[in-house]
C-alpha cells in the first residue's frame, strides 16, 4: 500500500513516461515542485512496493503494476474532474483542483458508483455493468475513456 502522495509521483512518472518516453527525478521534482532528494525517497519506496524498477543515477521504469496503478489513478482524477466540472458545473481550474482533492479521499465503491453516475448523467453509455475501477476494461462492454471526454 502506498500513500496519496506516493500516488502522485506514481501518476506523474506514468504522464512523463507517456509524454517524453524517459522519467528524470530532475523532470519528476521540476513537475512535483519538490526536491530531487525527496524524488529519491519516494522512488525508493515505490520501487520497494515494486512499482518501478530503478537504481541510483539509472533509468527510472514503472512496472507492469506500476502501469496499471498509475492508470486507475488517472481514472479516477478524471471521473471526479468530469463530475465536478460537466455534472456541476465549476469552471475548469476549480475543477480540477477539487478533483486532485476529493479522488484521494474516495474508495474504490464510491469511485465505481461515481462513475456510473456520472456516465449517465452525461448520456455516455450505460455502465450498468460490472464496471470496476480495478479492471482495464468492464467485464460486459467496452467503455468510454473519460480522458478521451476530458480534452
Amino acid at each position: 500500500m502506498i500513500s496519496k502522495s506516493q500516488e502522485e509521483y506514481l501518476k506523474t512518472m506514468y504522464i512523463l513516461q507517456k509524454q517524453n518516453g524517459d522519467i528524470r527525478v530532475t523532470d519528476i521534482a521540476n513537475k512535483m515542485e519538490c526536491t530531487k532528494p525527496s524524488v529519491n525517497k519516494v522512488l525508493k519506496n515505490l520501487k520497494d512496493n515494486k512499482l518501478i524498477n530503478y537504481e541510483t543515477y539509472g533509468k527510472i521504469e514503472l512496472t507492469d503494476e506500476g502501469i496499471k496503478l498509475s492508470k486507475k489513478i488517472l481514472e479516477a482524477y478524471d471521473i471526479v474532474y468530469v463530475f465536478f466540472k460537466d455534472v456541476l458545473n465549476l469552471e475548469n481550474e476549480n475543477a480540477k483542483k477539487e478533483a486532485e482533492k476529493v479522488k484521494s479521499v474516495l474508495s474504490d465503491v464510491a469511485i465505481n458508483k461515481l462513475a456510473k453516475y456520472v456516465h449517465k448523467a452525461l448520456d455516455l453509455n450505460d455502465l450498468s455493468c460490472d464496471y470496476d475501477i480495478n479492471n482495464e476494461r468492464c467485464r460486459t462492454c467496452e467503455r468510454i475513456s473519460l480522458r478521451d471526454f476530458t480534452k
